[in-house]
């Protein structure tokens, strides 16, 4: 009797592990489908006043979005220095800058940059964020785990 009684708890503590084993499965299989998907995240350097540059890195966003996909990454163009210029209101790439906001770019511009060449506000495109310092931006961005691309 004794040994049937320990046959029986030994098929019954091996049910438990089984059934534990499952659950376990079937947790992670949850953990898994409720995982959130992190975006890429990445931060473009405007700081030449070279129109070339601009088109650059205007078609380097564009791309990025389109290949990555406009919900999987968040793009930051941080302008500063002569780049500035290329989001005032008579800028050659004004219309491109417009279609890179709509494709999810946020852009921002130095204030540093716009006291010391006496450019206000209402000189700029609209859509535009400000910062203190575009320079402290970008490392602000890069200690947040943001990719850095200089074009």
């Amino acid at each position: 009797m004794m040994r049937q009684v320990s046959d029986y708890a030994r098929v019954f503590f091996m049910a438990l592990s089984i059934a534990a084993l499952g659950q376990t499965d079937v947790m992670a299989q949850q953990d898994a489908r409720t995982q959130v998907v992190q975006k890429t995240k990445v931060v473009f350097q405007i700081s030449d006043g070279d129109n070339r540059k601009w088109d650059l890195a205007l078609n380097n966003v564009k791309n990025v979005i389109k290949d990555m996909g406009k919900d999987n990454i968040e793009v930051e163009i941080v302008a500063y220095g002569p780049g500035v210029d290329m989001f005032k209101f008579e800028s050659p790439a004004a219309s491109r800058i417009d279609e890179v906001i709509k494709m999810g770019a946020h852009v921002v511009i130095c204030e540093n940059t716009m006291r010391a060449q006496k450019i206000s506000k209402a000189d700029m495109l609209e859509n535009l964020g400000y910062v203190e310092a575009g320079v402290s931006q970008l490392i602000k961005r890069q200690q947040q785990g943001y990719a850095y691309i200089r074009p």
